[in-house]
């Protein structure tokens, strides 16, 4: 790939992953209002889907920073 295109999809990556810390944050915060009222199958989804954003928010940078970098060794 050349370098133009590897910036924007840093670019956009930087974008996904700050909808995703949105995301989370939403899911965190109905999290602990079912817990409050001791709903146990929506608490579960709701922690379920924290856990997932947070992983896509964290990890799809990552993966593209060991991408960069495997690029950039070869």
């Amino acid at each position: 790939m050349d370098q133009l295109a590897l910036g924007s999809i840093g670019i956009w990556l930087g974008v996904f992953s700050a909808i995703m810390f949105t995301a989370c944050l939403y899911f965190i915060l109905t999290y602990f209002e079912h817990l409050k009222k001791s709903d146990d199958r929506l608490t579960k989804q709701s922690k379920l889907f924290a856990v997932i954003t947070l992983f896509l928010a964290l990890g799809a940078p990552g993966f593209y920073q060991l991408y960069i970098f495997s690029q950039m060794m070869s």
